[in-house]
């Protein structure tokens, strides 16, 4: 059994569905109007139906390359089925979607096996104002309501708000938190927490680092120096570098994605503020273009809406 069996389940209970949908729901409104508009006095899907439907995916910040590859498969589609109606298109379009969101993300997590390590160390990057502090938080209160024990390394020395907030969740979950001063060296602070945790056989790890792009090189050397005194205490760590992202910024959000992921490892996303937006669409163009699991959302304020990412769910949620 991996450690983090607790996460396993077949379908997300009736609360998490209910969760998600009311999360996703103006980018469902938004994306559905446009759709509706789109196909306005068509009865089948035509070129014009398929330029529009080009625009109402761009629009919804899916992205530009994975919008073509929709509109490609749907062309595709229409080409070979000869007549398809304007009433079909949702469900082919939900379709392609899903499909979509099966191939880029390769891990499932409804089942996904963690293993065995112990501690099991989360390496979180992002940039200031995105959910990170909060996403550790929220992370760290599902884990240990699991009953695990966490302990939160407060490496983001560069900012003295970054470091109280920490100590802050630290309080408000009930997990210990190791800190030093601002403008201590940020590895420092990862070899003093996973040092401790080895100690106090603790199970899992969670580093916060610093949220700024100052320039890439000094972001690369920052991030490597921190994994290096990682894989020195326990080897193989970090074995998550979480990514960040906040789904409300859009297009903005696949540029740091881009920049985060040339300066490190990134192995899993997590996108937050999906609840105060209309652009989840998001979720399905950066997974598609950067080729990393989105392993968890963010859809509402609660310790729990921060929910582990079900592509089926996801996708049912958005054309309900």
């Amino acid at each position: 059994m991996g450690l983090f069996d607790f996460f396993k389940k077949k379908e997300p209970a009736p609360e998490q569905q209910e969760a998600l949908d009311k999360g996703l729901e103006k980018t469902k409104e938004g994306f559905f109007s446009k759709i509706t508009k789109a196909v306005a006095g068509k009865s089948t899907v035509d070129d014009d139906v398929l330029d529009n439907l080009e625009e109402v995916l761009v629009t919804s910040d899916v992205g530009v390359a994975t919008t073509l590859k929709i509109i490609d498969r749907i062309q595709a589609r229409v080409a070979r089925d000869k007549y398809l109606s304007t009433t079909e298109l949702n469900g082919l379009l939900r379709n392609e979607i899903q499909q979509l969101l099966a191939e880029n993300n390769s891990n499932d997590f409804r089942n996904f096996e963690y293993g065995d390590h112990k501690p099991y160390v989360i390496m979180v990057v992002g940039v200031n104002g995105v959910g990170k502090t909060t996403t550790i938080g929220k992370l760290a209160h599902q884990l240990k309501n699991a009953g695990l024990k966490v302990v939160l390394g407060a490496a983001d020395t560069f900012r003295a708000a970054a470091v109280d907030q920490i100590k802050l969740w630290g309080e408000r979950v009930g997990v210990r938190v190791v800190a030093q001063a601002m403008g201590s060296d940020p590895a420092s602070v990862a070899f003093d927490t996973i040092q401790s945790a080895v100690a106090a056989n603790e199970d899992v790890v969670i580093i916060d680092t610093a949220g700024r792009l100052h320039n890439k090189v000094g972001l690369m050397n920052e991030l490597s120096k921190i994994k290096n005194v990682m894989n020195r205490i326990v080897p193989g760590a970090p074995h998550e570098i979480l990514l960040v992202l906040d789904g409300s910024t859009g297009q903005n959000a696949f540029e740091q994605c881009k920049q985060f992921t040339e300066a490190t490892d990134v192995n899993a996303l997590a996108i937050t503020k999906l609840d105060g937006t209309a652009k989840g669409g998001v979720v399905i163009g950066i997974s598609d273009q950067f080729k990393i699991p989105v392993k968890y959302i963010g859809v509402g304020e609660k310790m729990t809406d921060l929910q582990l990412f079900d592509k089926k769910a996801f996708v049912d949620s958005l054309f309900k």
